[in-house]
């Protein structure tokens, strides 16, 4: 018994001092841990401090960026073309209205609001966080307005917000020569991040589209300013930190004209066509309408699919800029340019005399003759008569006599077959053919009877208004390039800082006589005893100088007659006519085109005529 309780002593005491050891070693790593803990707490405490607070920082302050507001367009009279005008949204903050469903639906009974408001505003609020608003109707009415205002008491949470957007007073008047601004899209983001400019738009919603306002996009736009916000943990904005407000874009004025563009825009009264009106003293525009046209602030709001499907279905093209890139053969308004090199380059003289028998044939060719648009013909005729007349078998002959390779280098010095340069990107440099072209184009060469054609300005031969016009202004400046533009200069301090425009190139190794001579055809064809439009310009108060073209759609046989009245409108000829006034001491040049109008100077000249008029005789007269 005794050696069974020793036993169990002895047991009982090994236990404790197990028990003991395990106590102890615990309690050590215990000991450890905590130094662990309080060593860890000190790194991130004391080591740590700096870069820590820094983070918490930048969660509990944020950088708003704040959008600039976009710099106004002028004309050339300080009239205002684009402005900012405010707009008035209904806007919803979700956390702050108690019972969003009823509210909508009392709203609805009070503003009107259709369903594709209500459909809008719940996938906006989907995306939006609760404490952020979301817009229920855009572009409330100053009676709308008025009506909330007097209920707004009944609609915690829900306020009128005002915003800048962007207004075209003139509306289509000006579409093709402004553009528009509208919401930026993907492909718009893309290209600002190419171009490193994506930064300064992280505020801005809208940006140019086209025209002026896409040209001219990073000095109208101007620099984004910030404000540094202190938020919560929800990401709400408590107060603000700092401030620096953005810089507004810069306001241009531009060389229009505001009312004489309104003025051609009547007169052109939605006909299919376009005109361009240019200084040739230093190559400003001073209007260019394209018709028929479409208002620009159907874009700026955001147009709906249907009224874009209208405008891009509609026969008459609205959407195109047919001042720079509608392409026409240019006709007989080129016979003068075509003058200048032809006796530049010894093709012909101020004396050669051809006699005109309505026709004409490649010499030793049994192909079709090249017909005269007056079928018995002029008779004998020497390079002013060939002009005033518009004698087409004189310029066949210059065509064969020059060969293509001449014809085409020579016209691309007046601006044919590339750009004008002109300070908007929606331009065609249209065609002014070569060898290469034709071989690149149809895989074929160059035959002899591509070249006759050119001569007139038919065949393969295209061009725009605006070239047509620029190639003008070339010759009444003796052969002085410069680039057609539109922005006069920029707004500093109250003043214009004018735009200079430099000489792109002169046209040398042109003898004075020579621009004289094709100068004296222009006249004749206005004021001459068989002038092609002398009853256009019959008894004008001033002296003028122009050039018609009849621009052929479709081709005739050898033995058709064209009768306009038997032929499907949209295949009738173009009217054309270019022209500069007064004659002696040019202060404007007038060219355009008139789609499926017929001949140049039974229905084009007059409208020119028209446009002289407003300009030296009307507006002179009102300034008096």
């Amino acid at each position: 018994m005794l050696s069974y309780r020793r036993t169990e002593i002895r047991d009982h005491n090994a236990e404790s001092a197990l028990f003991f050891r395990r106590a102890v070693v615990s309690f050590a790593g215990i000991l450890a841990l905590v130094g662990v803990l309080l060593l860890n707490l000190y790194h991130i405490q004391v080591n740590e401090h700096r870069d820590y607070q820094t983070r918490s920082n930048d969660n509990r302050i944020k950088v708003v960026p704040v959008a600039p507001n976009r710099g106004l367009i002028y004309d050339r009279n300080g009239i205002l073309l684009a402005e900012n005008r405010p707009v008035f949204n209904l806007e919803l903050t979700p956390e702050k209205v108690k019972d969003i469903p009823d509210t909508l639906a009392q709203l609805k009974q009070l503003l009107d609001l259709s369903d594709d408001d209500l459909n809008r505003f719940d996938r906006e609020r989907r995306r939006t966080r609760r404490f952020e608003t979301v817009p229920i109707k855009t572009q409330l009415t100053q009676e709308q307005v008025a009506v909330f205002s007097v209920n707004q008491h009944r609609f915690p949470g829900v306020e009128v917000k005002a915003y800048l957007k962007r207004y075209y007073p003139y509306g289509d008047a000006l579409t093709h020569v402004l553009g528009y601004v509208a919401k930026i899209n993907d492909s718009d983001l893309a290209r600002l991040d190419k171009e490193d400019k994506l930064a300064n738009y992280k505020a801005t919603r809208d940006i140019g589209k086209l025209g002026i306002e896409r040209f001219y996009e990073d000095t109208l736009h101007g620099t984004a300013g910030y404000q540094e916000v202190e938020v919560n943990s929800r990401g709400r904005i408590i107060r603000t930190l700092k401030y620096v407000p953005p810089v507004p874009g810069k306001d241009i004025v531009l060389n229009l004209d505001i009312d004489l563009q309104l003025y051609i825009a009547k007169l052109l009264d939605n006909r299919r066509g376009a005109v361009v009106v240019v200084d040739p003293k230093d190559s400003g525009i001073l209007a260019m309408v394209s018709s028929p046209s479409y208002d620009p602030n159907l874009f700026v709001h955001g147009i709906s699919g249907r009224e874009y499907g209208a405008l891009l279905n509609d026969l008459d093209r609205p959407l195109v800029n047919r001042a720079t890139l509608g392409i026409y053969p240019p006709a007989s308004t080129v016979k003068p340019f075509i003058a200048v090199a032809a006796l530049t380059e010894d093709v012909i003289t101020p004396t050669t005399t051809r006699n005109d028998p309505g026709i004409w044939r490649i010499p030793n060719s049994k192909t079709r003759p090249f017909r005269d648009w007056l079928r018995w013909g002029h008779g004998p005729v020497n390079i002013v008569k060939a002009i005033e007349e518009s004698v087409d078998t004189f310029f066949y002959q210059i065509a064969y006599d020059m060969g293509i390779d001449r014809l085409s280098a020579w016209m691309k010095l007046f601006g044919f077959g590339h750009q004008t340069g002109v300070d908007i990107h929606e331009e065609s440099p249209a065609n002014m053919p070569t060898r290469e072209w034709k071989q690149a184009r149809y895989r074929q060469p160059w035959y002899q009877g591509d070249t006759i054609p050119v001569g007139i300005g038919q065949g393969y031969w295209t061009a725009t208004p605006l070239q047509l016009a620029k190639a003008t202004t070339v010759l009444v400046n003796d052969g002085v390039v410069r680039a057609p533009h539109l922005l006069r200069g920029r707004m500093v301090n109250d003043q214009v800082a004018i735009k200079s425009v430099p000489v792109e190139h002169t046209i040398v190794g042109v003898d004075q006589s020579y621009w004289d001579i094709a100068k004296e055809g222009m006249r004749l064809v206005d004021h001459g005893r068989k002038g092609t439009a002398r009853r256009a310009f019959a008894k004008t108060p001033y002296m003028t100088a122009g050039k018609s073209g009849t621009a052929q759609v479709f081709g005739l046989g050898e033995d058709e007659d064209y009768d306009a009245d038997e032929v499907a409108e949209h295949l009738r000829d173009h009217a054309l006519f270019t022209a500069y006034a007064p004659f002696k001491k040019p202060e404007v040049v007038v060219s355009m085109v008139l789609e499926n109008a017929g001949g140049g100077s039974s229905n084009a000249a007059p409208i020119v005529r028209e446009i002289f008029d407003h300009i030296l005789v009307d507006t002179k007269k009102d300034k008096k």
